[in-house]
């Protein structure tokens, strides 16, 4: 699938350049040429001739070198590539990508690319939270950088949270969906949502839950790039809003399912936010402050069923209503009830139980109700959950060959 494509990899100086050399052996296996350039940071965690043996080709580093500059220089080594990869991608070299450094020969060759970059960043949890970390990427995903992770889980600091590169595997999928993409979904609307919601209590206090919105995003990241217009309608999440979706941000229940009824007509809707049951029937005006007589009456009162009204929809309802059972007990069963509840057609059941992770987490575990059964899908990454998902409703779409969402109604046939 990759045969003949040039790929020129950017190793960084991080405990994570040992996935590379995996990454690298992948890529070679896919008959892909593979030249490397390594930070002298990176020579400290994994060797030049080990790189150079899996590569097959010599290793560049050092920006001075006469014999390199001459024989193959910065700018031809980037002009010559078909995708720059930058993994891992060090906090150090996303801030001289963002403001444009060549102070050495990996920060050189990427100013001076003219092709589409990919990096996997790769770091400590605080400094992947750091504000200046979050500027220079959302610097670097304006300027049409792509992005792959980084993943949640413990990290060679011992520390656990956000800034694990990801996989070989994961980074290779991404270079492949570049020089092959898939657009099966063209022509088609998707309306996704994610994220939690917040329900005031008063001007400082609100109800919510644990939700990041890393599966809704990642979903609606998978929809657009098979070619789908993506709406995301997303609670507050600290997620980056994907390439090529249109974000809706919104606060509470009652604002997502305006938006979301705004979105319509679609094809597909996934609903993957986590919508807070209840909410403060009156959300005090100011600030509830003690009083010695303990904590004030709240009255809470239900909010609107989103996915249910959606699937209940007559002349605009989307061909396909896809919902999320985030369940801590008896999932499959409550998966199925759920789904004949709300009337949709697929449902997405997860275990959210305390210790799974799930929740502000990068890995899922899925069981995929509808009508002709379960599909257990086994343990993967939220990105892999939702390229998943995605294939599968571009093959249901192409089994109907249903309309697309211009001609919707409720009379239009349903992918099984």
């Amino acid at each position: 699938m990759l045969e003949g494509r040039r790929i020129l990899l950017i190793i960084a100086g991080g405990i994570a350049a040992y996935k590379s050399l995996e990454l690298i052996r992948r890529l070679r296996e896919q008959r892909a040429a593979v030249r490397c350039v390594m930070t002298e940071a990176a020579r400290h965690f994994v060797t030049p001739l080990a790189v150079a043996a899996l590569s097959e080709e010599q290793v560049y580093g050092d920006l001075w070198s006469l014999t390199d500059e001459s024989e193959m220089g910065h700018i031809r080594l980037s002009r010559e590539a078909d995708l720059l990869v930058v993994a891992p991608a060090t906090a150090d070299l996303m801030a001289r990508m963002a403001i444009g450094l060549a102070d050495d020969l990996a920060a050189t060759t990427l100013l001076a690319s003219d092709k589409q970059v990919l990096i996997a960043p790769a770091m400590n949890a605080q400094m992947w939270a750091h504000p200046a970390t979050a500027a220079n990427l959302a610097t670097l995903l304006a300027r049409g950088v792509m992005q792959v992770g980084p993943g949640a889980g413990e990290l060679a600091c011992g520390e656990v949270g956000q800034g694990r590169m990801a996989e070989p595997a994961e980074i290779l999928a991404a270079i492949t969906r570049f020089f092959t993409p898939d657009r099966r979904l063209a022509g088609r609307r998707a309306l996704v949502t994610s994220g939690p919601t917040r329900e005031p209590i008063d001007p400082v206090r609100y109800l919510s839950n644990h939700s990041s919105g890393k599966q809704g995003h990642a979903i609606a990241a998978a929809l657009a790039a098979l070619g789908a217009e993506t709406v995301l309608v997303s609670g507050p999440s600290q997620e980056p809003t994907p390439p090529g979706v249109r974000l809706i941000a919104v606060e509470t229940a009652e604002e997502m399912l305006r938006a979301s009824e705004a979105a319509l007509p679609v094809d597909v809707a996934v609903m993957a936010a986590a919508v807070s049951d209840w909410r403060v029937e009156s959300a005090a005006p100011q600030k509830l402050k003690k009083n010695g007589e303990g904590p004030p009456a709240l009255r809470l009162v239900e909010n609107p069923d989103i996915l249910a009204h959606i699937a209940a929809r007559h002349n605009d309802r989307p061909a396909l209503v896809i919902g999320f059972a985030a369940e801590t007990e008896n999932v499959v069963a409550n998966a199925r009830a759920k789904r004949t509840k709300k009337g949709c057609d697929w449902i997405l059941a997860n275990d959210v139980s305390p210790g799974t992770g799930i929740f502000g987490g990068d890995r899922n575990t899925i069981h995929l109700v509808d009508r002709d059964g379960v599909e257990d899908w086994p343990a993967m990454t939220k990105t892999e959950v939702a390229l998943r998902l995605a294939e599968r409703i571009a093959a249901a779409f192409a089994v109907t060959a249903s309309p697309p969402s211009s001609h919707v109604s409720g009379a239009q046939s349903r992918p099984r």
